[in-house]
């Protein structure tokens, strides 16, 4: 007799639906944006717990699950690390190792541009590298870029 209720629960909806499309398609609508919204929640979580991971803070120890937990900051990796750093969750020398690359990058090409201008060079001994010339054609290239060092200067 049991087996009767549900079969008819479900020929009830069904009947339902036959006779409201509206309202089936709304249901279908409902579970969907449930369904999205599940999804968003994981992705925002999965982003957080990312922001975390690049600030160096470790999530597997108990005192940085909290601090995951209650953190309500800006979720930049500077600022995490600020505030792990404040919480001693990470060392301040470990917010110095993760510096950001670009910095490291800029710095570079600020030395890289500052040796631009250098065009001190040392000075070519032709002569003892001719005295030391093992062939006639290393004698030679030699010569031509001698010459061609008198030109440029």
């Amino acid at each position: 007799m049991q087996e009767q209720d549900f079969y008819e629960e479900d020929s009830v909806q069904e009947d339902q639906a036959t006779k409201n499309p509206v309202r089936a398609r709304m249901r279908e609508l409902e579970s969907e944006v449930k369904n999205l919204r599940q999804q968003a929640e994981e992705a925002k979580s999965a982003q957080r717990e990312l922001a975390f991971v690049k600030a160096g803070v470790d999530l597997s120890s108990g005192m940085s699950k909290y601090f995951v937990k209650a953190y309500d900051g800006d979720l930049t990796p500077e600022a995490i690390q600020v505030a792990a750093a404040e919480a001693n969750l990470i060392k301040p020398q470990e917010i110095m190792q993760a510096a950001p690359t670009q910095e490291k990058q800029a710095w570079d090409r600020v030395s890289n541009a500052s040796r631009v201008g250098d065009t001190t060079e040392a000075t070519v001994d032709y002569s003892t590298r001719i005295a030391n010339a093992k062939s006639e054609k290393e004698v030679m290239e030699l010569l031509a870029q001698a010459r061609m060092n008198q030109i440029n200067n």
